[in-house]
């Protein structure tokens, strides 16, 4: 029978800082993707909760927009006139300028001229004004709990001038739109 080497004090002192090191690693391999996956969970929790992030899709908001712009909205309940809003409509998500508030009274000339409550809106953000697609009659009274909307592409959009998107309720909007994330040219906030 052979006789087993022992190994010496120096072997043994590699050998132990080795099994150290393999150990302090682990212990920071596991601590990074612990704290990846917490940091990805908090984004998608802001993202999907706070501020969803959409990408536009069609041209009935162009000049303001165009398609294949990526935006990001801020949930809430609280809208002005002027603001942009994303929305709910069966399974698509539409976004449109919010025209007028609950109980107001909207009416369109046959020139595309907005007046709320009697008075014309400015609205500097349109490149041209047209009565588009309508099927209501107007002057129109917003029902409670819903907003009135429109397409800033007012010949092409088809929005709460149509039976089709009508009013918009609150339950069915996402949230406001703020800021444009792409393309870098356009990148900055929206009004």
């Amino acid at each position: 029978m052979k006789a087993t080497e022992l190994p010496s004090v120096d072997q043994l002192k590699e050998e132990l800082d080795r099994e150290r090191y393999k150990a302090r690693y682990n212990r920071v391999l596991r601590s990074t993707v612990y704290s990846l996956i917490v940091v990805a969970a908090v984004a998608v929790l802001v993202a999907t909760i706070w501020l969803p992030v959409l990408q536009i899709y069609g041209s009935s908001m162009t000049p303001t927009v165009d398609e294949g712009d990526i935006v990001v909205s801020v949930k809430g309940t609280d809208f002005e006139p002027g603001d942009l809003v994303a929305f709910y409509l069966g399974n698509k998500i539409l976004v449109k300028r919010c025209i007028a508030g609950p109980g107001s009274w909207v009416n369109i000339d046959k020139d595309g001229n907005v007046y709320v409550d009697g008075s014309m809106l400015d609205e500097p953000y349109l490149t041209e004004k047209a009565m588009g697609d309508c099927n209501i009659v107007f002057p129109y009274q917003v029902p409670d709990n819903r907003y009135f909307c429109l397409g800033d592409h007012r010949a092409t959009s088809v929005d709460s001038r149509n039976s089709t998107v009508g009013c918009v309720s609150e339950e069915q909007i996402v949230g406001r739109i703020v800021f444009r994330v792409w393309p870098l040219s356009g990148f900055g906030t929206l009004q």
